[in-house]
């Protein structure tokens, strides 16, 4: 997904504010942004920093300087405005737009007993929103690679802690999990990743998840 490691929220947000994280990890942190708006003033501080660094940098000389020019022109902030999404609407405003539709109207397709999928693959990631059948538990796997996670609507628990709506699981190699979807509600999420999952613990509880 980059080529230095992201490990933590922060981590992550840097990424955001340098804009080294590919299109579908970017519409992640954005509707992230849109979900839990407290920590937008930390993303506003990274890029006022940036900017200092920025300002402050010797000056080089730029090959294709107009043309340059005319695309940052053209850019917007990574940060959002305080945005106030309508009434009725699971999706914040960023995934809405990166995706075409609203949650009524994804086209699911069952992927497991409980759990369903919509797939595409951009900028060399696999992009997947998830529905997974309240109580539901996902086979234990890691990853080959890195994965990104951002609950919509429900949460799930695994090893690590509770992810609820808004909240970004970020799991690589180094994290070996089960996720387990809440009693109350389906877990609707949005997951970035650059690699394929590995299945782990044991043969016998593989087939029990396998099966739902």
């Amino acid at each position: 997904m980059v080529h230095e490691h992201i490990d933590t929220i922060d981590a992550l947000m840097a990424h955001y504010v340098a804009g080294s994280l590919p299109e579908p990890a970017r519409v992640l942190v954005r509707s992230h942004l849109e979900m839990k708006p407290d920590n937008r003033s930390f993303v506003n501080g990274l890029e006022l920093l940036a900017g200092d660094a920025l300002e402050n940098a010797a000056g080089v000389a730029i090959a294709d300087r107009e043309r340059q020019l005319q695309a940052i022109f053209a850019s917007t902030s990574s940060v959002l405005p305080p945005v106030a999404r309508p009434k009725h609407t699971l999706f914040p405003r960023a995934l809405r737009d990166f995706v075409g539709f609203e949650v009524e109207d994804v086209p699911w397709r069952k992927r497991l007993p409980g759990f369903k999928e919509y797939s595409l693959d951009m900028d060399g990631c696999e992009v997947n929103l998830m529905w997974i059948r309240q109580g539901r538990a996902l086979p234990a796997h890691t990853h080959k690679g890195m994965e990104l996670i951002l609950i919509l609507d429900g949460a799930f628990n695994d090893e690590r802690g509770r992810f609820g709506p808004g909240d970004i699981s970020i799991a690589d190699e180094t994290i070996d999990h089960r996720p387990v979807a809440e009693k109350d509600r389906p877990c609707i999420a949005f997951a970035v990743s650059d690699g394929p999952v590995r299945l782990t613990g044991s043969f016998r509880q593989m087939m029990i998840d396998l099966i739902g």
